[in-house]
């Protein structure tokens, strides 16, 4: 669906290669709500996004739940469906789930609030990418773990010269 209410449906592909299409209407709701208690509608208030984010268990669990008669219908076990979720697929199936409650959502005052968190959030979370690749790139990363080690091991250099020195026999 598109963000005026009709149209084509979201989708996403599993790591087997697998093509889901993510329909929230009320039936998909109520199944998020009892499966995995989930409530779809929550992106409104902006929690949800995050837990999603921060949890893939739970955004898994709500998948599973909106795809289920999909899921059903190709005789796949949740423990399946969950086992093919990693990566891109994660990203993509959770784009295409947020997108759709998007498109759910029976005002169009919601929607465009809800389109424009979605892009702020996408737009934060693109700009964090990038900061964590340039201080990669940088070395700085790597300078900070070894002052954190170097601080949390004080000494650790110096001990090799006692051992050394202890290992040789007295005269």
């Amino acid at each position: 669906m598109d963000h005026d209410g009709g149209g084509v449906m979201q989708q996403f592909t599993d790591n087997e290669g697998r093509s889901w299409t993510v329909e929230v209407n009320v039936a998909a709701l109520k199944r998020a709500k009892g499966l995995a208690g989930v409530d779809l509608m929550g992106v409104l208030d902006g929690d949800l996004i995050e837990r999603f984010i921060r949890d893939p268990v739970l955004l898994c669990d709500a998948l599973y739940a909106v795809c289920k008669p999909e899921v059903d219908a190709r005789s796949v076990t949740d423990e399946d469906f969950g086992r093919a979720m990693a990566g891109d697929a994660i990203e993509q199936a959770t784009e295409a789930l947020l997108d759709e409650i998007v498109s759910f959502c029976p005002s169009p005052r919601d929607r465009s609030a809800l389109g424009r968190v979605l892009a702020a959030t996408r737009t934060a979370m693109d700009r964090a990418r990038d900061l964590v690749e340039a201080r990669l790139d940088s070395g700085e990363l790597e300078k900070a773990i070894d002052a954190a080690l170097e601080q949390a091991t004080p000494g650790a250099s110096s001990t090799t010269a006692p051992a050394s020195v202890g290992s040789t026999p007295p005269p």
